[in-house]
Protein backbone atom coordinates (compact mmCIF):
# COMPACT_ATOMS: atom_id res chain seq x y z
CA UNK A 1 0.00 0.00 0.00
CA UNK A 2 1.41 3.36 -1.04
CA UNK A 3 2.11 5.80 1.79
CA UNK A 4 1.33 9.48 1.77
CA UNK A 5 4.12 11.92 2.53
CA UNK A 6 3.85 14.93 4.80
CA UNK A 7 5.61 18.24 4.26
CA UNK A 8 8.80 16.72 5.66
CA UNK A 9 8.64 13.84 3.14
CA UNK A 10 7.86 11.40 5.94
CA UNK A 11 5.39 8.55 5.23
CA UNK A 12 2.09 8.93 7.10
CA UNK A 13 -1.13 6.94 7.31
CA UNK A 14 -4.23 7.32 5.19
CA UNK A 15 -6.37 10.35 5.90
CA UNK A 16 -9.70 9.76 7.66
CA UNK A 17 -11.48 13.09 7.22
CA UNK A 18 -14.94 11.65 7.91
CA UNK A 19 -14.05 9.58 10.99
CA UNK A 20 -16.16 10.52 14.00
CA UNK A 21 -15.70 7.42 16.14
CA UNK A 22 -17.83 4.32 16.57
CA UNK A 23 -20.86 3.79 18.81
CA UNK A 24 -20.80 1.98 22.12
CA UNK A 25 -22.42 -1.46 22.09
CA UNK A 26 -25.81 -1.78 23.72
CA UNK A 27 -27.81 -4.57 25.32
CA UNK A 28 -29.43 -5.57 22.05
CA UNK A 29 -30.91 -8.81 20.72
CA UNK A 30 -29.55 -10.14 17.42
CA UNK A 31 -31.51 -12.84 15.60
CA UNK A 32 -30.36 -15.30 12.96
CA UNK A 33 -31.58 -18.50 11.31
CA UNK A 34 -30.18 -20.87 13.93
CA UNK A 35 -29.56 -18.74 17.01
CA UNK A 36 -30.31 -15.56 18.86
CA UNK A 37 -27.89 -13.39 20.82
CA UNK A 38 -29.33 -11.55 23.80
CA UNK A 39 -27.99 -9.69 26.83
CA UNK A 40 -27.18 -11.84 29.85
CA UNK A 41 -30.14 -12.12 32.23
CA UNK A 42 -29.41 -14.12 35.36
CA UNK A 43 -32.92 -15.45 36.00
CA UNK A 44 -33.38 -16.30 32.34
CA UNK A 45 -30.00 -17.87 31.60
CA UNK A 46 -28.14 -19.06 34.71
CA UNK A 47 -29.74 -22.49 35.13
CA UNK A 48 -29.72 -23.24 31.39
CA UNK A 49 -26.07 -22.30 31.00
CA UNK A 50 -24.97 -24.19 34.11
CA UNK A 51 -26.77 -27.28 32.80
CA UNK A 52 -25.21 -26.92 29.35
CA UNK A 53 -21.69 -26.54 30.75
CA UNK A 54 -22.16 -29.65 32.88
CA UNK A 55 -22.38 -31.70 29.68
CA UNK A 56 -18.57 -31.45 29.50
CA UNK A 57 -16.81 -34.46 31.06
CA UNK A 58 -14.27 -32.34 32.93
CA UNK A 59 -13.10 -28.77 33.51
CA UNK A 60 -10.69 -28.37 30.60
CA UNK A 61 -12.91 -25.83 28.82
CA UNK A 62 -12.13 -23.36 31.63
CA UNK A 63 -8.32 -23.74 31.65
CA UNK A 64 -7.63 -20.61 29.59
CA UNK A 65 -10.46 -18.52 31.06
CA UNK A 66 -10.06 -16.29 34.10
CA UNK A 67 -13.02 -17.88 35.91
CA UNK A 68 -14.56 -21.31 36.51
CA UNK A 69 -15.27 -24.11 36.46
CA UNK A 70 -18.22 -23.73 38.81
CA UNK A 71 -19.16 -26.58 41.13
CA UNK A 72 -22.65 -25.33 41.96
CA UNK A 73 -25.44 -23.36 40.36
CA UNK A 74 -25.20 -20.78 43.15
CA UNK A 75 -21.51 -20.19 42.38
CA UNK A 76 -22.25 -19.79 38.68
CA UNK A 77 -25.20 -17.52 39.41
CA UNK A 78 -22.93 -15.23 41.44
CA UNK A 79 -20.48 -15.04 38.54
CA UNK A 80 -23.26 -14.39 36.02
CA UNK A 81 -24.76 -11.66 38.21
CA UNK A 82 -21.47 -9.76 38.07
CA UNK A 83 -21.17 -10.33 34.32
CA UNK A 84 -24.70 -9.07 33.68
CA UNK A 85 -23.91 -5.78 35.44
CA UNK A 86 -20.74 -5.08 33.45
CA UNK A 87 -20.64 -2.59 30.58
CA UNK A 88 -17.11 -3.52 29.48
CA UNK A 89 -16.99 -6.44 29.03
CA UNK A 90 -20.63 -6.53 27.87
CA UNK A 91 -21.80 -10.13 28.03
CA UNK A 92 -24.31 -11.86 25.79
CA UNK A 93 -25.94 -15.29 25.84
CA UNK A 94 -26.21 -17.44 22.71
CA UNK A 95 -29.65 -19.06 22.39
CA UNK A 96 -30.28 -22.19 20.32
CA UNK A 97 -33.50 -21.43 18.42
CA UNK A 98 -34.28 -25.15 18.09
CA UNK A 99 -34.53 -25.60 21.86
CA UNK A 100 -34.97 -22.02 23.04
CA UNK A 101 -32.19 -22.55 25.58
CA UNK A 102 -28.93 -20.71 26.28
CA UNK A 103 -25.90 -22.79 25.23
CA UNK A 104 -22.97 -20.38 25.66
CA UNK A 105 -21.81 -16.82 26.19
CA UNK A 106 -19.34 -14.28 24.86
CA UNK A 107 -18.66 -10.59 25.35
CA UNK A 108 -17.70 -7.40 23.58
CA UNK A 109 -14.81 -5.90 25.51
CA UNK A 110 -11.84 -3.53 25.54
CA UNK A 111 -14.20 -1.12 23.86
CA UNK A 112 -12.38 1.82 22.24
CA UNK A 113 -15.09 3.67 20.35
CA UNK A 114 -12.90 6.73 19.70
CA UNK A 115 -10.48 4.64 17.64
CA UNK A 116 -13.04 2.13 16.39
CA UNK A 117 -11.50 -0.93 18.06
CA UNK A 118 -13.43 -3.66 19.89
CA UNK A 119 -12.72 -7.25 20.94
CA UNK A 120 -14.77 -10.41 21.26
CA UNK A 121 -13.75 -12.23 24.41
CA UNK A 122 -14.85 -14.38 27.34
CA UNK A 123 -15.96 -16.94 24.76
CA UNK A 124 -17.50 -19.73 26.84
CA UNK A 125 -19.17 -22.33 24.65
CA UNK A 126 -20.81 -25.46 26.04
CA UNK A 127 -20.57 -28.84 24.26
CA UNK A 128 -24.05 -28.11 22.89
CA UNK A 129 -22.66 -25.14 20.97
CA UNK A 130 -19.18 -26.21 19.89
CA UNK A 131 -18.69 -27.27 16.28
CA UNK A 132 -22.24 -26.34 15.28
CA UNK A 133 -23.77 -23.94 12.80
CA UNK A 134 -24.87 -21.89 15.79
CA UNK A 135 -21.28 -21.18 16.81
CA UNK A 136 -20.46 -19.75 13.39
CA UNK A 137 -23.72 -17.84 13.02
CA UNK A 138 -23.33 -16.29 16.49
CA UNK A 139 -20.00 -14.77 15.49
CA UNK A 140 -21.41 -13.67 12.14
CA UNK A 141 -24.24 -11.84 13.92
CA UNK A 142 -21.80 -10.20 16.31
CA UNK A 143 -19.49 -9.18 13.48
CA UNK A 144 -22.38 -7.63 11.56
CA UNK A 145 -23.38 -5.67 14.67
CA UNK A 146 -19.81 -4.44 15.22
CA UNK A 147 -19.07 -3.32 11.67
CA UNK A 148 -22.46 -2.39 10.21
CA UNK A 149 -24.45 -1.11 13.17
CA UNK A 150 -21.75 0.32 15.42
CA UNK A 151 -19.20 1.40 12.80
CA UNK A 152 -15.98 -0.12 14.19
CA UNK A 153 -12.82 -0.27 12.09
CA UNK A 154 -11.14 -3.19 13.86
CA UNK A 155 -12.51 -6.36 15.50
CA UNK A 156 -10.07 -8.31 17.68
CA UNK A 157 -9.75 -11.87 18.97
CA UNK A 158 -7.10 -12.50 21.62
CA UNK A 159 -6.31 -15.67 23.52
CA UNK A 160 -3.63 -17.46 25.50
CA UNK A 161 -0.88 -18.30 23.02
CA UNK A 162 -0.99 -21.89 24.33
CA UNK A 163 -4.71 -22.23 23.59
CA UNK A 164 -4.46 -23.97 20.24
CA UNK A 165 -8.23 -24.56 19.80
CA UNK A 166 -8.93 -20.85 20.24
CA UNK A 167 -6.18 -19.86 17.84
CA UNK A 168 -7.46 -22.35 15.27
CA UNK A 169 -11.00 -21.01 15.69
CA UNK A 170 -9.84 -17.44 15.10
CA UNK A 171 -8.19 -18.44 11.82
CA UNK A 172 -11.21 -20.48 10.74
CA UNK A 173 -13.46 -17.46 11.32
CA UNK A 174 -11.26 -15.31 9.09
CA UNK A 175 -9.21 -13.39 11.65
CA UNK A 176 -5.62 -12.57 10.72
CA UNK A 177 -2.91 -13.63 13.17
CA UNK A 178 -0.81 -10.61 14.10
CA UNK A 179 1.70 -11.95 16.60
CA UNK A 180 2.40 -12.81 20.24
CA UNK A 181 2.54 -10.31 23.10
CA UNK A 182 5.00 -11.95 25.47
CA UNK A 183 4.27 -11.92 29.21
CA UNK A 184 1.12 -9.92 28.53
CA UNK A 185 -0.77 -10.73 31.72
CA UNK A 186 -0.74 -12.84 34.87
CA UNK A 187 -3.79 -15.08 35.21
CA UNK A 188 -4.57 -17.81 37.73
CA UNK A 189 -1.10 -17.26 39.17
CA UNK A 190 0.67 -18.06 35.91
CA UNK A 191 2.12 -16.21 32.94
CA UNK A 192 0.12 -15.70 29.78
CA UNK A 193 1.58 -14.81 26.42
CA UNK A 194 -1.27 -13.47 24.30
CA UNK A 195 -1.92 -14.28 20.64
CA UNK A 196 -3.50 -11.36 18.75
CA UNK A 197 -5.86 -11.70 15.76
CA UNK A 198 -7.99 -9.13 13.97
CA UNK A 199 -10.43 -8.38 11.19
CA UNK A 200 -10.56 -4.84 9.79
CA UNK A 201 -13.50 -3.13 8.14
CA UNK A 202 -12.17 -3.44 4.58
CA UNK A 203 -12.05 -7.23 5.01
CA UNK A 204 -15.54 -7.52 6.41
CA UNK A 205 -17.58 -7.56 3.15
CA UNK A 206 -15.78 -10.68 1.92
CA UNK A 207 -16.28 -12.39 5.27
CA UNK A 208 -19.95 -11.40 5.42
CA UNK A 209 -20.51 -13.04 2.03
CA UNK A 210 -18.50 -16.11 3.02
CA UNK A 211 -20.45 -16.60 6.23
CA UNK A 212 -23.76 -16.27 4.37
CA UNK A 213 -22.59 -18.81 1.81
CA UNK A 214 -21.49 -21.31 4.48
CA UNK A 215 -24.61 -20.88 6.65
CA UNK A 216 -27.02 -21.36 3.74
CA UNK A 217 -29.10 -24.52 4.42
CA UNK A 218 -28.17 -25.81 0.95
CA UNK A 219 -24.56 -26.07 2.16
CA UNK A 220 -25.53 -28.99 4.41
CA UNK A 221 -26.54 -32.50 3.42
CA UNK A 222 -29.38 -34.58 4.85
CA UNK A 223 -27.20 -35.59 7.82
CA UNK A 224 -26.33 -31.96 8.58
CA UNK A 225 -22.76 -32.28 7.33
CA UNK A 226 -21.20 -29.30 5.57
CA UNK A 227 -20.68 -29.55 1.83
CA UNK A 228 -18.29 -26.61 1.48
CA UNK A 229 -16.01 -25.58 4.34
CA UNK A 230 -15.96 -22.07 5.75
CA UNK A 231 -12.32 -21.80 4.72
CA UNK A 232 -13.30 -22.57 1.12
CA UNK A 233 -16.09 -20.00 1.24
CA UNK A 234 -13.72 -17.36 2.59
CA UNK A 235 -11.08 -18.17 -0.02
CA UNK A 236 -13.58 -17.84 -2.87
CA UNK A 237 -14.93 -14.53 -1.62
CA UNK A 238 -11.42 -13.21 -0.93
CA UNK A 239 -10.37 -14.01 -4.50
CA UNK A 240 -12.82 -11.48 -5.86
CA UNK A 241 -10.97 -8.27 -6.75
CA UNK A 242 -13.65 -6.10 -5.15
CA UNK A 243 -13.35 -7.85 -1.78
CA UNK A 244 -9.86 -7.53 -0.23
CA UNK A 245 -9.02 -9.92 2.55
CA UNK A 246 -5.71 -10.34 4.35
CA UNK A 247 -4.31 -13.84 4.61
CA UNK A 248 -4.23 -15.51 8.01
Amino acid sequence: MASRLNEYQQPIGAALPDWRGARLPERVTLAGRYCRIEPIAVERHAAELFEAYRDAPDGRDWTYLSVGPFATLDAYRTHLTSAAQSRDPMHYAVIDLATGKAVGTFALMRIDAANGVIEVGHVTYSPRLKRTRIATEALALLMKYVFEDLGYRRFEWKCDALNEPSRAAALRYGFTFEGIFRQAIVTRGRNRDTAWHSIIDSEYPALRAAYARWLDPHNFDARGQQIETLASCIAKEASRPDRPLASG
